[in-house]
């Protein structure tokens, strides 16, 4: 008997579960549809990040100057250049 209840309790949860799903995947679909569904942001902006790129060709500033500077990690920073065709990090 224990173990009929335990599986109808499972079904009504891998059920709920479904549901979830479907709410959520349309909820995303009505929010992309309305050009509201964004990714995260980016740390820097686009003037901050032609200017990181500008300040790292000069060879003035290494990649530990710009993230202390900028306040990002060093990640941000590799990221950064090798989105840039000009500040290809080196």
């Amino acid at each position: 008997m224990g173990k009929m209840f335990f599986n109808i309790l499972a079904t009504f949860a891998e059920f709920e579960v479904d549901l979830l799903r479907a709410r959520t995947k349309e909820s995303m679909a009505v929010a992309k549809a309305k050009g509201k569904l964004r990714g995260k942001q980016p740390k820097l902006s686009a003037k901050q990040q032609r200017e990181l790129v500008r300040m790292y060709g000069t060879g003035e500033y290494t990649i530990a100057d710009l993230a202390e500077l900028f306040t990002v990690s060093r990640t941000t920073i590799y990221r950064t250049l090798q989105r840039e065709p000009n500040g290809q990090a080196r």
